[in-house]
């Protein structure tokens, strides 16, 4: 399987190493020729640990070279790995020259070429390029359909500097954006001898995961940092705080809690991320980032009201109330607050929540049910059906798997909005939310 690299750059040197390597015929190619030239002389053209010599050996084998040209052997691979630079325009959107003038030049190169080929795209860009730019030049340019004569693949790579061939080799996964089947076998093909799994995806999600991982990469520094400065303000070794909340493999490191759906709430996290913003201000130490969660809840809150009354003031019944399922703690519950937002529109509402009674409710939970809603106890019905019976919009706000039969039990007309996210995750339905 011939493989052609455009961009000899950090992403394209390491893939293109690798992959002669791993015994494919490689042909980098960039229009920088002193990277040609150090790729032909056995040398890395950028610096990273151990790339030298993955080249050399490619070289020495015969499965690597290098060229500034498209030549006769490049039009003929199966497939293409375009790994330009995406940097940032001045107004922080990506700037894709590099990428367009590199797609242009492929597809180019491409025309009359009898053979079903893949164009995968290893760049950074946003959702949407794929079929907004990728797609509609390759076909211009090589006049051939994508689909059919050619194929299209988003292939993002996770490569640090200093780290990317044991990156490269030890991925948990392989993901591929595709245009279709066929394409997504030839770029498997590339990752066959790794024995991980391969993901094969829409382009716009594959786009869209190399965003999200870096602004997660990007959050937990800001985070740490931030619990670095209140830390150091209060004499308490953040490191160590820092150190125990890692070693908790359940909840800190864990997709616990990383799952889009409802705003949070509840008596702990509103109430005590209250109350370390307010020690960070009371010391003057600035946590812009801790701020910006509760404000974030807030809009997420806004919009998921906003999501339900979009439909106007129709007969709505809400599923869910505690602010965990499986529980009565209605305590600065979502839902409570969502349900509170809804009458005060004049919506006519309707609650079912199997774990909520009010003549069971006691204590400090009693007391704030009460006073954001008092008249609750009209508002409750004690089973699902009756929930459901007359209503036109209904709204699940609960991981409960009681409401895992609530598809089945519709009737024309009304409307299933899933706030948490249950049923979509469940893949039985596909209603509206606000995360997708």
């Amino acid at each position: 399987m011939r493989v052609v690299v455009l961009g000899l750059g950090y992403v394209g040197s390491v893939c293109a190493a690798c992959l002669a390597r791993d015994g494919f015929e490689v042909i980098g190619i960039d229009v920088n020729e002193s990277k040609v030239r150090s790729v032909e002389s056995g040398r890395s053209p950028v610096l990273e640990p151990g790339l030298d010599e993955l080249i050399r050996e490619g070289k020495r084998r015969g499965r690597l070279r290098a060229t500034t040209d498209f030549d006769d052997g490049a039009r003929e691979a199966d497939a293409f790995l375009v790994s330009v630079g995406t940097p940032s325009a001045r107004n922080g959107s990506s700037d894709l020259s590099h990428l367009r003038r590199a797609l242009s030049q492929l597809g180019d190169g491409l025309k009359g070429v009898d053979k079903f080929q893949v164009v995968n795209v290893r760049s950074t860009v946003p959702p949407g390029t794929m079929r907004g730019t990728v797609i509609p030049l390759l076909e211009e340019r090589s006049g051939r359909k994508v689909g059919e004569k050619i194929g299209v693949g988003m292939n993002p790579e996770f490569l640090r500097e200093g780290t990317s061939i044991k990156d490269y080799d030890a991925a948990p996964f392989d993901l591929c954006g595709v245009s279709d089947s066929r394409s997504a076998e030839v770029l498997k093909a590339l990752y066959a001898g790794k024995n991980r799994p391969f993901h094969a995806l829409t382009l716009e999600t594959a786009e869209f995961v190399k965003y999200v991982n870096n602004a997660f990469h990007a959050l937990k520094v800001a985070f740490a940092n931030e619990v670095g400065r209140l830390g150091r303000s209060s004499d308490v070794d953040s490191l160590e705080v820092m150190r125990l909340l890692c070693e908790d493999r359940r909840l800190n490191i864990s997709p616990a809690y990383l799952r889009p759906g409802m705003a949070f709430g509840g008596s702990c996290l509103p109430k005590d991320l209250r109350a370390l913003v307010y020690e960070a201000r009371r010391r003057d130490v600035a946590a812009p980032l801790l701020e910006a969660i509760l404000e974030s809840n807030e809009i997420h809150l806004r919009t998921a009201i906003g999501k339900v009354l979009s439909h106007g003031r129709p007969r709505t019944a809400v599923l869910g109330l505690s602010f965990k399922a499986g529980t009565d703690d209605l305590r600065e519950s979502a839902m409570v607050l969502l349900v509170e937002a809804l009458l005060g529109k004049g919506v006519p509402v309707k609650i079912y929540d199997r774990n909520v009674h009010l003549s069971s409710l006691v204590g400090a939970n009693r007391e704030y049910i009460q006073r954001e809603i008092p008249h609750i106890g009209s508002l409750l019905v004690e089973t699902l059906p009756e929930a459901l019976r007359d209503a036109e919009v209904i709204v699940v706000g609960t991981d409960d798997p009681e409401v895992d039969q609530v598809p089945g039990m519709l009737q024309n007309g009304q409307v299933l909005i899933d706030l948490f996210g249950r049923l979509v995750a469940s893949r039985q339905a596909r209603p509206g939310g606000v995360c997708w």
